[in-house]
């Protein structure tokens, strides 16, 4: 990359011609994501398990002027990973981007946690963001490509809740992954970041931020607020785009304050 001082800041977050793969995308943080990659003018592959609801989400892209394409993929299932991204390379071509966003949680004391509910978490938090990374990592190495693969972390890599013992866990791992990543891929061109979201408004959480606990929970956050959703959006175009281009091994996180609250 040339000097930042001869870009146009507006160039930096250029995604144009750039090929992005989105997991967990059909709804929830990853649609947002989905979404803001492709008004930055990247091809955007969306991926999930149910086809139905990712081929609904192209058709809305596409009606806003954004190229994408949904693939089924569930990343708890190598089989399905590796025929998802065999389609992803033959249909539209080795992505420059991955953002690592399908996820799982569960709310249960560690007490009560059963070997599935364990299992089923880092199934699909860790070794699913492990099974997308590697194979994606393999087709850009391979093709000689550049890439940056962003890891949608939490909060709870770097502090821990209760009742979350598996998510926590999970997410924590995530984020050494991202550094042991990050070592090995920089010689192949390969950036790996995390993005770790604190409590972000969905209307999966709106229930419970509505009640008691939920409100107390916000009074533990320094700006006194829940996070929006487009609030995300700067951060993830920052790890996506040039504008990081000397960023590796990084956790940006994006909570309002809370991971650094007084204990």
């Amino acid at each position: 990359m040339s000097d930042s001082s001869s870009v146009l800041p507006a160039d930096l977050f250029d995604l144009s011609g750039k090929i992005a793969l989105v997991t967990g995308a059909f709804s929830g943080l990853g649609r947002g994501f989905a979404q803001v990659l492709g008004e930055a003018g990247a091809t955007v592959i969306v991926a999930g398990r149910r086809l139905d609801q990712g081929r609904r989400l192209v058709q809305t892209m596409e009606q806003a002027g954004i190229r994408a394409h949904a693939i089924l993929m569930d990343v708890a299932d190598p089989a399905s990973v590796d025929a998802a991204m065999d389609e992803l390379a033959e249909q539209v071509g080795v992505p420059d981007i991955l953002v690592n966003n399908a996820g799982i949680t569960q709310t249960k004391p560690f007490l009560e946690l059963s070997e599935q509910d364990w299992t089923q978490i880092i199934d699909v938090n860790l070794n699913g963001a492990w099974r997308v990374a590697q194979r994606s990592a393999r087709l850009m190495q391979q093709a000689g490509k550049a890439g940056s693969i962003i890891n949608v972390a939490s909060i709870l890599g770097l502090r821990v809740a209760q009742q979350l013992p598996a998510y926590a866990t999970s997410k924590a791992a995530l984020l050494q992954l991202t550094r042991a990543m990050a070592l090995e891929l920089a010689r192949h061109g390969i950036r790996v970041n995390a993005l770790a979201p604190g409590y972000v408004e969905t209307p999966l959480n709106e229930e419970f931020f509505a009640g008691e606990a939920g409100r107390a929970l916000v009074k533990r956050i320094p700006q006194r607020r829940l996070g929006l959703g487009r609030e995300l959006s700067g951060p993830l175009l920052l790890l996506a785009s040039e504008a990081s281009s000397y960023m590796t091994g990084a956790v940006l996180v994006v909570d309002g304050g809370h991971s650094i609250n007084g204990l």
